[in-house]
């Protein structure tokens, strides 16, 4: 029980580089295609993590509207099949990019 509780601990504060977590989401990109509305498509531009306990990464995107929940989700199961970080939350902050 307490090598299960020290791995979710060390899972919490794990520390993701932004060149191997953008490779993770274009891969993911490359599976399932981002959401369309009007004709309109998601593109997400990039990703970098915030921040610890618990894992936080913000995505700059063209439009939050386009951003709908179930692929966020789908990012956030990506991430954490990829980075073994079963057991602690995810947190994502979605920011537009600014012209």
């Amino acid at each position: 029980m307490f090598e299960l509780i020290n791995k979710v601990a060390s899972n919490n504060s794990m520390r993701v580089s932004t060149s191997m977590l953008n490779e993770v989401i274009n891969e993911a990109i490359a599976v399932v295609q981002p959401p369309t509305d009007k004709g309109r498509r998601l593109k997400i531009l990039y990703a970098t993590q915030a921040s610890t306990k618990p894992p936080t990464f913000v995505i700059f995107v063209n439009s939050k509207k386009l951003f709908h929940f179930s692929y966020e989700r789908y990012l956030i199961n990506q991430i954490r099949n990829n980075f073994g970080l079963e057991g602690t939350p995810i947190r994502v902050i979605t920011r537009e990019k600014e012209d």
